[in-house]
């Protein structure tokens, strides 16, 4: 592969929970759907993805799935949800971290290394790309790698971004913004 064409290649990094599926918001905090049988869109997500990749997009998805890690989730099951997702809305590829923070690996976010693993992978140039996430750990994760970041404020009862590019209320809500200013084209569909 040229250099120009590593050049060219532009991702946009999804979260899953809360960005392309509803969560169960508990104690003002987000939690995953317990199966992919509960997996809910977001209104809007579908058609957000889908001007996306023609406005020539790379889709990934990564997402932290400690719930693994603890003992409270399989992961067939999150497998399971992943593998739903990427086939309804048309994802790249899929990264999951399964570990909780004392694992102290270099997957789960807001360490780089799904965005950096995918990148690799799919020849992706990462300061071309953006990383768009509902909690701090994603935006931290797209800074970390050298992405433009992407914020969709839910006004959690947690920690919130320190710095972002941009945020809305939703992916749909963003979408003007990534294809206008990160995407250069303003074409929705």
């Amino acid at each position: 592969m040229t250099n120009n064409t590593v050049e060219a290649r532009r991702a946009v990094f999804l979260d899953r929970d809360g960005v392309l599926n509803q969560v169960v918001i508990r104690g003002g905090k987000p939690f995953p759907p317990s199966s992919a049988d509960n997996v809910e869109l977001i209104p809007g997500v579908t058609e957000a993805c889908a001007s996306l990749r023609k406005a020539g997009a790379l889709l990934f998805c990564v997402t932290n799935q400690p719930d693994v890690a603890r003992g409270t989730a399989r992961r067939e099951d999150i497998m399971a949800i992943n593998l739903r997702l990427q086939r309804e809305l048309s994802l790249d590829d899929v990264a999951t971290c399964y570990h909780d923070d004392g694992d102290g690996c270099a997957c789960r976010k807001p360490k780089p290394g799904m965005l950096i693993e995918l990148a690799f992978r799919h020849s992706v140039n990462l300061s071309r790309s953006v990383m768009v996430g509902d909690r701090w750990r994603d935006v931290e994760a797209g800074i970390n790698a050298g992405c433009q970041t992407v914020f969709i404020d839910y006004d959690y009862n947690e920690q919130r971004p320190a710095n972002v590019d941009f945020a809305g209320r939703s992916l749909t809500e963003v979408l003007p913004w990534i294809l206008k200013n990160f995407l250069n084209t303003e074409s929705f569909f």
